[in-house]
């Protein structure tokens, strides 16, 4: 492979920001892809993959660099010809790369993969709480699944279109899917492309989300013209695949805290053909309270570390702190005890979470169904997902249904 001055300066630019300035890695990718609309494929793939393995493998590269927090340009230069150098790739006679000790970048990297915080990069913190809550087998099967490049799925929009009219249209322009065994709606590409410029997905005939995710539809049982509230709606990917599960009958209500996500939720349903959800943000206890026991099912997507997802998010690595866990695990019994309130007596509701850590997951359903409100429900069944199994996303959920 041979390195392109503009492509690398573009790598250097947002590393510069995702690493110093506490940017998103997507933003920062995304950002990145508009740089030069003359790039074809190649150069957007390079630059896209070139940004993520670097952040994802941070802690590794950084190390072998020996360079520290915060980086000169100077040190992301040296972190980029580690990785460089470790993909077998010939570095040019740029002023940047004179004195790179390849060899020694070779010793160090056979050195520090002896040891797991340094091969699958993580922090000190996190590889001891996932060491407490899984045990050494799981983690380190997940550890290496959740360093794999994440696949591209898609999830096909009932409502419009069917499966293999979807994956048609993609053929059309160059692009393989595969079908997933007991996965009604999805579809794997089996390159990674960009699905967004297809005027298909303008047509909302399919969606991006992962193949753990579209789990949590399902697993809710909801049925056409049921009341069904999605409680932690966010930008809504759950929320549209429940609509086309009810093929757009009933009243399906998406809830968040935050309008601004209601705002986008609001846009993707019209592309999605939706219409039989309405938007609600909770901005008081009032809220909640005007739907307690109306519901025949209700989703509580909680909000969670993140750590099924980090495949998706490897920046969330280095941005993710203990305490914000340990927080975050507060909100989720705070959203479990008022939000399953809203579920009336004879229905169901689903609490998931895209973590792998049992004190997000199986502990607090066991730690609410404890509880006075949680006393009127029992648990049907619940589900762990995880990557080395799946080869998608961790995730988890749980199925309760309230005593008639």
């Amino acid at each position: 492979m041979r390195l392109h001055r503009n492509l690398v300066f573009t790598v250097i630019d947002s590393l510069m920001a995702i690493f110093n300035e506490g940017a998103y890695a997507d933003k920062m990718v995304a950002q990145a892809l508009k740089k030069d609309k003359r790039w074809g494929s190649h150069d957007r793939k390079f630059v896209a993959e070139t940004i993520y393995e670097i952040v994802r493998w941070k802690r590794l590269y950084t190390e072998i660099a020996e360079v520290k927090e915060p980086f000169t340009r100077d040190d992301v230069w040296r972190i980029f010809a580690v990785w460089a150098v470790l993909r077998g790739i010939k570095l040019p006679d740029w002023k940047y790369f004179e004195a790179t000790p390849t060899r020694k970048i070779k010793g160090r990297f056979d050195e520090l993969t002896k040891i797991r915080k340094f091969k699958e990069a993580i922090p000190d913190w996190m590889d001891e709480l996932g060491l407490k809550e899984l045990g050494k087998e799981v983690w380190e099967k997940e550890l290496a699944a959740q360093n794999e490049q994440a696949k591209v799925i898609l999830r096909v929009n009932t409502l419009k279109t069917t499966k293999e009219k979807v994956r048609s249209i993609l053929m059309d322009h160059n692009i393989e899917t595969e079908y997933l065994k007991d996965q009604p709606d999805a579809l794997v590409l089996k390159e990674r492309a960009n699905v967004f410029l297809i005027p298909a997905f303008k047509e909302g005939l399919y969606e991006v989300q992962d193949a753990s995710s579209q789990l949590v539809a399902y697993f809710l049982d909801v049925k056409p013209g049921m009341r069904v509230v999605d409680t932690c709606a966010g930008a809504g990917g759950k929320t549209l695949h429940l609509a086309s599960l009810m093929e757009n009958k009933g009243q399906l209500i998406a809830m968040d805290i935050y309008e601004s996500k209601l705002k986008q939720l609001k846009i993707r349903a019209k592309r999605n053909g939706v219409f039989n959800a309405e938007f609600r943000v909770i901005d008081s206890t009032k809220v909640i309270k005007k739907i307690h026991e109306k519901a025949d099912r209700v989703l509580i997507d909680a909000p969670c570390s993140g750590l099924g997802v980090l495949k998706r998010n490897p920046d969330s690595k280095w941005k993710l702190q203990p305490e914000f866990i340990e927080n975050i695990k507060k909100v989720q019994e705070e959203v479990l005890h008022n939000y399953s309130k809203i579920v009336k007596p004879g229905g169901k509701l689903v609490y998931a979470t895209c973590s792998i850590l049992p004190s997000e997951n199986q502990e607090q359903v066991q730690k609410f169904l404890k509880t006075e409100e949680g006393k009127k429900f029992k648990l049907v069944k619940d589900k762990n997902v995880f990557a080395h199994q799946s080869g998608f996303d961790g995730f988890y959920m749980a199925l309760m249904e309230k005593n008639s």
